[in-house]
């Protein structure tokens, strides 16, 4: 399965997920890429989810497929997909969910998935349903550049994106692999360990961004443990979007039902997405 990820072509198409950084980068803007677990606590209802996050300012949501044992996801996206896979939830259903939402929102989708579900759908019938249903990209929590050859080439071929993680422990020839298999933009992971709101970020995180770019031309996105509204506004200052994940999950999972979950869900968003308009006035010279 492995295959040099170096010698793979990039993405031929325009993607929504590039013309939405694009239109970003061109007034200034701070990108919000908002995670939710599809089917938490269905899809109908992560459907109202999706589009409210997108009305309220997302610029990119990714849908997760639940799995059965995420182990780079903290308690509150564990918990998550355990409530979605009692609910039934499989990759399939994913797939439809996408369909679904594509015919009422034009926001730039990534499916968010562990490979195994990927691996039992098949590679090119994942890649071919995923195109046709409308996503824009996708990422594979745990599958490295390097054995993602196979995984690439058929992806791309059908014109997703196909999203890698860098993270803090890598080095600067990781990095350098890790963009170059990546396309629509790379997330940067602000600190080691799982996912999960935090309090503060990594003091190391400006210089983890400046590594990446000195390697990669693409947005970058930051996630982990990202969660107020001071984190994403310093974010404004150093990446070109903020990934926000556990603390939607949160806001789902304290409500008392779907329609208070999606009042919680857009508040929290269009704050969020005041602060990184309020951060990019800190930007550093060519950042």
């Amino acid at each position: 399965m492995a295959t040099n990820s170096m010698a793979l072509p990039k993405t031929p198409t325009t993607t929504r997920i590039k013309r939405r950084f694009e239109e970003l980068g061109s007034r200034g803007e701070m990108g919000l890429v908002a995670f939710l677990t599809a089917g938490d606590p269905s899809l109908e209802a992560t459907e109202s989810f999706v589009l409210t996050l997108a009305g309220a300012g997302a610029d990119v949501v990714e849908v997760g497929v639940p799995f059965s044992d995420p182990v780079a996801d903290g308690p509150a996206i564990q918990r998550s997909s355990e409530r979605s896979l009692r609910a039934g939830t499989t990759l399939s259903g994913v797939l439809d969910l996408v369909v679904s939402i594509r015919r009422k929102s034009d926001v730039a989708l990534v499916l968010f998935s562990y490979y195994n579900p990927v691996l039992q759908m098949g590679i090119e019938r994942f890649a071919r349903r995923a195109a046709s249903a409308g996503a824009d990209g996708a990422l594979i929590t745990d599958l490295t550049p390097e054995e993602a050859g196979d995984y690439r080439r058929t992806v791309q071929a059908h014109g997703l994106d196909t999203i890698f993680l860098a993270a803090p422990t890598s080095t600067d020839e990781r990095l350098a692999r890790i963009a170059e298999a990546s396309s629509g933009f790379l997330y940067v992971i602000s600190r080691t360990g799982v996912t999960g709101a935090r309090e503060s970020l990594p003091e190391d995180l400006p210089a983890l961004v400046r590594r990446v770019r000195r390697v990669s031309r693409l947005p970058l996105a930051v996630g982990f443990g990202i969660s107020l509204p001071g984190q994403v506004s310093i974010l404004g200052g150093l990446a070109d979007a903020a990934v926000v994940g556990s603390a939607l999950v949160q806001e789902i999972e304290r409500a008392a039902s779907v329609d208070a979950a999606r009042e919680a869900l857009g508040m929290r968003v269009r704050i969020l997405k005041h602060a990184g308009k309020a951060g990019m006035s800190r930007r550093e010279p060519g950042a």
